[in-house]
Parts: structure tokens; sequence; C-alpha cells
């Protein structure tokens, strides 16, 4: 699976971003999918994730209400909108993969086979 990440960009606090990822290579109905962020100075992190169909959906605590991860299969796209952004949401954003395991969406990252390239999202106080 080829993946491809965008939307990123530069928001103030409080504000709102829509990512996209594009997902190539084969049907995106047959993997997981999950969001990964990358602060300056930091591990890369599980973000949000769904399971194959998107009939369930997980998020850290970090983000939980105000993160939504969402795929439209028939695009082949997987989307996160943000928001309520703060300053600690700064960082590098991957969609990622897993054929492997299509009904777990929890991370780690090692469960996961294809990444994007990353977005960047900077979040301004």
């Amino acid at each position: 699976v080829q993946l491809q990440a965008f939307g990123g960009g530069l928001v103030q606090a409080g504000g709102s971003l829509r990512l996209s990822c594009a997902a190539s290579g084969r049907p995106s109905r047959s993997f997981a999918v999950a969001w990964f962020q990358q602060a300056p100075g930091k591990e890369r992190e599980f973000v949000a994730g769904a399971t194959r169909g998107g009939s369930s959906t997980y998020y850290s605590d970090a983000v939980k209400g105000r993160f939504t991860i969402s795929r439209d299969n028939d695009k082949n796209m997987v989307y996160l909108q943000m928001n309520s952004l703060n300053p600690g949401d700064t960082g590098v954003y991957y969609c990622a993969a897993s054929a492997r395991f299509p009904y777990h969406a929890i991370g780690p990252e090692s469960q996961y086979e294809s990444w994007g390239q990353g977005t960047q999202v900077t979040v301004s106080s």
C-alpha cells in the first residue's frame, strides 16, 4: 500500500485543520489505518486509528473529543479532522496502514507496514 498524507499547515491555537491520506495499491477497505504524531524532539506517537470498515475508532487521551478519524473506502481516503488545536499538537503527522491486523487499529507502530511521508502541522500560541 502506498500512502500520501497532505493538508498540514500553520494554524493558530483554537483553530482547525483536516489532514487527508490517499491510499493506492490495494483497496483501502482491506486494512486498518491510523495517524501518528511526531512532535519536535520526541518519538512518534499514536493519535487515532480506525479498523478496516471504519466501525471502530480509537484515540489517544490527548486528542479524544477534539480529533476525528474517518475514512471513505470508495475513494481510498482517510481523514483526520483536528479541532481546538493547541501548541502540543505541533509535529509531523503520518498516516499508516495495517493489512496484517485490519481489525486492530490502536497501534503500536510495529503493527503498521505502510507509512505515508508525513505532513507538518504547526500550531502557534
